[in-house]
């Protein structure tokens, strides 16, 4: 790596993570319907520069942006952030930008977002559960079964709240990166951003299926016993939230989805 190469991605980091850690601060206060885990839509940050610059910039970015974020919520360097976000967000970013970095086309793009969402995200979950709030601080006093389902409920909520932002926000501003300095961005990327279109039906379809499986869970919350298993466990509040959180996030998911397939195929 030249000097000019090292100079391009130390700088690329401290912005990804400058800019993360603000972005990811403006909406620190908005939890998860289990009382912790924030929304985050500011992923589109690292995902950005994970496809121009690289994994290394976008995960090391990604890792401190997050840290800050969450140590200046908390007014302390916040320790379940160190255990739990930073390593999620450094494994997560960095396959999403090895992934991309070996071939870049629109279908390894859609593919990369939900395999590292769901892979990112289960590991931070698993982390801030069983080792920051079970062993670490001593809390969550629940058996195995209820905190294994706090871990994936918390992949889901995450996983349904960033998609749509990766999916529907980054492209735009990869392309605006590619056209406005064409020299940052690989040869390949800008070959496909500017020259190729999404993939209509894979695009609709990466909306449309997590949509409909959240609302057939919404339903399974409803009316089987799961419901109560929420109740049972977490409190009846916290089981309205959960289905509430299904209904809305799984309808608005198809409902992309299917206006996009819709107006492609005018």
């Amino acid at each position: 790596m030249t000097r000019s190469s090292t100079s391009r991605s130390l700088m690329a980091t401290a912005i990804c993570a400058a800019l993360y850690a603000v972005g990811c601060y403006s909406t620190a206060y908005i939890p998860s319907p289990w009382g912790f885990g924030q929304f985050r839509p500011a992923v589109i940050i690292p995902a950005l520069f994970a496809t121009i610059f690289g994994p290394l910039p976008a995960a090391v970015g990604a890792a401190i942006g997050t840290l800050i974020a969450d140590s200046v919520k908390h007014g302390c360097l916040y320790l379940g952030s160190l255990i739990a976000a930073v390593p999620g967000n450094f494994l997560g970013f960095y396959l999403f930008g090895w992934i991309l970095q070996r071939r870049f086309t629109w279908s390894r793009f859609i593919a990369a977002s939900h395999l590292t969402l769901t892979l990112a995200n289960l590991l931070v979950a698993a982390l801030y559960i069983f080792v920051f709030k079970v062993l670490y601080l001593g809390q969550l006093r629940l058996p195995l079964n209820a905190l294994i389902f706090l871990v994936f409920g918390l992949t889901i909520w995450w996983f349904v709240t960033m998609l749509p932002f990766v999916l529907l926000v980054t492209p735009p501003l990869i392309r605006a990166v590619a056209s406005a300095y064409p020299s940052l961005v690989p040869e390949e990327v800008a070959h496909h951003t500017l020259r190729e279109e999404l993939p209509e039906r894979w695009f609709a379809l990466s909306m449309i299926i997590p949509g409909v499986t959240m609302v057939l869970l919404g339903f399974s919350i409803t009316g089987t016993g799961l419901g109560a298993f929420i109740s049972g466990f977490f409190g009846s509040a916290t089981r309205s939230l959960v289905e509430a959180m299904t209904y809305l996030s799984g309808g608005a998911l198809t409902l992309i989805g299917t206006l996009f397939l819709l107006q492609r195929s005018r």
